[in-house]
């Protein structure tokens, strides 16, 4: 777990533990960096969760040399964060520069100390960024960014509000950057119980004739009147959106709160784990790197961006975006050019 002691690290930790995701004969590596603050705060950390859950945790040690890192399944979250404040942003060029060398840093630890079959998920921003940097490293297919993911399970629930159902009733994926460029796939939607026609029924509805080609503007028009609110009218607000202006709008209005989102996020890199330690092969969304085996309106995708995978104990493989709409396609393709464009200063660099 690097970065282990950070707000998103340490609630990490701890879900791994309370879901049981880890039995009591596996191992927990709590990697901290020496001479740093969390180079103490990793052994505080190590006897915080033992004393917590010293009935069922498995063996937790702590790492502070990138080449002391070992492990199955390798969870990046070290690295710099977006301030929890209102107007408390930093563009994610900045946030690139910040990040770059710290993640680039293990990724070469790993590629030279590593066992070589390691699975790397990344959650430090941008994820697209550490997704490169580690898949050029250690090989696209051991490397899986969460932010897609965790898209998708708010994109989901988001839907499932509007109908009044429970999340594990639908499906659906979202694509694209983590973030205010994700693309909602709304030709991907399952809602169980539903027959195809009610299904596009329902979907017809919640969308209401909308299509993604306004989303950019709809983002940037919420957000500006969400700051001019106070928080109970704005989550109020935020309540009034579509599923999927709200899947962007609700996590960025609770994180510029100052509450953060470092619960969800968590919770949804679990899953990742989860699913890599579960030894089955199941479909996700992640941030990976392609090379051509996908296209997309007659383009064939190349470098990183989100898209619905077949994740297991090797890392992914298929990835899932037939059959999409032209709104998807469009907002999909555009995407992955901005993506491209943002990573163009950190390919090649050491």
């Amino acid at each position: 777990m690097l970065g282990a002691t950070g707000d998103v690290g340490r609630q990490i930790c701890t879900q791994l533990i309370e879901r049981r995701v880890l039995p009591a004969t596996s191992r927990l590596q709590l990697v901290g960096r020496r001479g740093g603050v969390s180079a103490r705060a990793a052994y505080g950390l190590r006897a915080d969760l033992i004393d917590a859950y010293d009935e069922h945790a498995p063996l937790i040690d702590v790492a502070l040399d990138p080449a002391d890192v070992v492990a199955d399944v390798v969870v990046v979250a070290a690295g710099m964060t977006t301030p929890a404040a209102p107007g408390g942003s930093i563009d994610r060029s900045a946030l690139a520069a910040a990040n770059h060398d710290v993640v680039a840093g293990y990724a070469r630890a790993l590629a030279e100390h590593g066992s070589g079959h390691e699975v790397v998920v990344v959650v430090s921003n941008p994820v697209e960024v550490g997704v490169a940097v580690m898949a050029r490293e250690l090989g696209r297919h051991r490397v899986i960014g969460m932010g897609a993911w965790l898209d998708t399970l708010r994109f989901r629930r988001e839907i499932a509000v509007s109908l009044g159902l429970r999340r594990h009733r639908i499906g659906g994926f979202v694509a694209g950057q983590h973030g205010t460029d994700l693309v909602p796939l709304w030709s991907t939607v399952r809602i169980s119980g539903l027959d195809a026609a009610e299904r596009q029924a329902a979907v017809a509805r919640l969308r209401a004739g909308r299509t993604l080609d306004e989303l950019d503007a709809e983002i940037a028009r919420a957000q500006g009147e969400l700051l001019a609110r106070d928080a109970a009218e704005a989550f109020a607000l935020v309540d009034a959106l579509p599923p999927d202006l709200r899947a962007v709008t609700r996590p960025w209005l609770t994180h510029t709160s100052g509450a953060k989102t470092a619960t969800g996020t968590a919770s949804a890199t679990v899953d990742l784990v989860e699913t890599v330690l579960d030894g089955r092969e199941i479909v996700v969304a992640g941030q990976v790197r392609l090379a051509g085996e996908v296209a997309v309106g007659g383009r064939r995708l190349t470098g990183v961006v989100g898209a619905p995978v077949v994740l297991g104990p090797e890392g992914w493989t298929r990835v899932l975006l037939e059959d999409l709409a032209q709104d998807e396609t469009t907002r999909l393709l555009a995407c992955a050019d901005r993506i491209a464009a943002s990573l163009e200063p950190w390919e090649g660099r050491p």
